[in-house]
């Protein structure tokens, strides 16, 4: 497995930045700068391609609602060139609370606008004339706009003509597209021992009817890693995160993350996480996520119980292990991981 680090988008960013440059000489594969509706990601991996030479950088995500498709390519090409080809596409639905209250997009057929998305962005970077039809009809058809639009190509020469892309997704038809067309998937609250159960099915559909010039999907996950005899409460460091997005992206029948709780089988637990959060007792929320999905999504413990938990994810088909380094010396965590994940 290679080895990855999520950006901490919410902070410092040049701090952030700083522990990139300092992860990059410790041997770290890639980052992923996500986006949310704090400072754009683009504006960061700019910054990291400056600072930087040998790591990926990947947008952990862009979502697909906020810029046109061809604004994505373009961007993707961009930022592949000015990193000297490390640019690796990531790509999302984010969920209806940040579509429809940030970006004031309407959340509509996310697989479908995905899929074409996807399709798009490869025939901007081979730099094709420029049609589509479908949920972005390209040029517009006449009768919409000023009647003047025409077909276009991309001006510029990427770099590749294959930049990778990789989709987040959960539901079992976006999971089983991005099995199907996307060269990465980003699952979050991965657990490995419990993953086949949730999306094996929907995998083994998508990759069933994968182009083989796709290559082998690769899969991208992890969590919190702390290596230690006494460092068992670095886990519950992730209870206001899990209990965020279990309990509060989203409303009641319409969160995909408690969805995702409920399929693991604690369904008792996920109802109760999303009550306490929607009735603002955030703090009891935290204390209802179950140790067990704690302990499911993380990699904290002795260096032996760490290298179990690193093989685990190996066999749950992880390549790229998506690691938070928690300690004294994040950089020497990663080395120490990057050498068990071989």
């Amino acid at each position: 497995m290679r080895v990855s680090t999520q950006l901490n988008y919410a902070g410092d960013i040049r701090a952030a930045a700083d522990q990139v440059v300092a992860l990059e000489s410790a041997g770290l594969d890639l980052v992923w700068v996500a986006e949310a509706y704090g400072f754009d990601a683009v504006s960061l991996l700019g910054y990291l391609a400056a600072r930087t030479s040998k790591v990926e950088l990947g947008s952990g995500i862009l979502p697909i609602y906020s810029r046109t498709p061809t604004l994505l390519a373009q961007t993707a090409a961009g930022l592949d060139y000015v990193s000297g080809g490390r640019f690796v596409l990531g790509l999302g639905a984010s969920g209806p609370q940040v579509i429809e209250g940030w970006h004031g997009v309407p959340y509509v057929e996310p697989v479908g606008r995905t899929r074409e998305i996807v399709d798009i962005c490869r025939r901007v970077w081979r730099r094709e004339v420029l049609t589509n039809e479908g949920a972005y009809p390209i040029p517009l058809p006449t009768g919409q706009g000023t009647g003047l639009a025409k077909p276009l190509k991309l001006i510029t020469h990427p770099l590749r003509e294959r930049i990778p892309i990789w989709v987040a997704s959960l539901g079992p038809k976006n999971v089983e597209m991005t099995a199907q067309v996307a060269d990465g998937w980003l699952p979050i609250l991965f657990v490995p021992e419990r993953a086949d159960r949730v999306w094996g099915e929907a995998l083994r559909r998508g990759r069933a009817g994968r182009d083989p010039s796709l290559g082998p999907l690769e899969i991208g996950a992890g969590g919190l890693v702390a290596i230690g005899d006494d460092v068992q409460g670095v886990r519950d460091l992730s209870r206001p995160m899990v209990a965020l997005y279990v309990g509060g992206m989203g409303a009641r029948g319409r969160n995909f993350y408690n969805d995702l709780a409920r399929r693991y089988g604690f369904e008792r637990e996920a109802e109760l996480i999303q009550d306490l959060y929607l009735e603002g007792k955030k703090k009891d929320a935290a204390d209802a996520v179950p140790d067990e999905l704690l302990e499911g999504i993380s990699l904290v413990g002795p260096a032996g119980y760490v290298k179990e938990r690193i093989a685990a994810y190996k066999e749950a088909g992880v390549t790229v292990l998506n690691m938070t380094p928690v300690g004294p010396d994040p950089a020497a965590i990663v080395e120490q991981v990057k050498e068990w994940a071989q």
